[in-house]
């Protein structure tokens, strides 16, 4: 059996090489997909999403983007339908980002799902790994958030400004601080507010 390629690697969870040739080219696409969206004017919706649909592994009907957008591939980042992303997302999208529908991002919010080996010499030989990140349907992350590899944070949920998520958050939670804790459940109101 043929041994795989560093890029097999990486989309099987395994520990890769990112400057391998092949990784090196879908970086260079999505560095140049982004360069086109992070300069295309605001007031050009279906130029915007045009790139971002080339660029993306799905865009939901009705999800907006705002640039700028950072990402490693593109191809690993799912956006469900009516999401909306403010300025200033990155998503280190080295293993799957899959991001719910109706999911509100503030500003400059960070997906992050690349690791790095502890030990020095593996390191030094420049080895990473990834686990993914889920983003169920209806969170709302506030600006700054950092969401760390392998975190799954449950439908309806709510992140403060600024935290920093290092573990699953469970549904239907308030969830603040560094790292972020759970403050508080919220009931299942369907409701409208007045």
């Amino acid at each position: 059996m043929p041994e795989k390629t560093m890029r097999e690697r990486m989309l099987a969870g395994e520990p890769y090489i990112a400057d391998d040739p092949e990784l090196a080219r879908d970086a260079q696409r999505a560095m140049d997909l982004t360069h086109r969206i992070n300069t295309t004017h605001p007031n050009a919706a279906d130029e915007l999403r045009a790139l971002f649909g080339e660029l993306l592994g799905e865009l939901g009907e009705g999800a907006e983007i705002r640039p700028p957008f950072r990402c490693d591939y593109g191809y690993q980042t799912r956006v469900g339908a009516r999401t909306f992303a403010n300025f200033g997302l990155v998503v280190l999208d080295v293993a799957t980002v899959t991001i719910g529908a109706d999911v509100q991002i503030g500003p400059n919010v960070q997906l992050l799902t690349a690791t790095h080996p502890l030990e020095p010499g593996p390191r030094r030989d420049k080895w990473e790994a990834a686990e993914p990140i889920v983003i169920e349907d209806n969170v709302w992350l506030g600006g700054g958030v950092v969401v760390c590899p392998g975190v799954t944070i449950g439908a309806d949920t709510v992140v403060g400004a600024g935290s920093v998520v290092t573990r699953d958050l469970p549904p239907r939670s308030v969830a603040v601080g560094s790292p972020a804790r759970v403050v508080r459940t919220l009931v299942d109101d369907t409701d409208t507010p007045t």
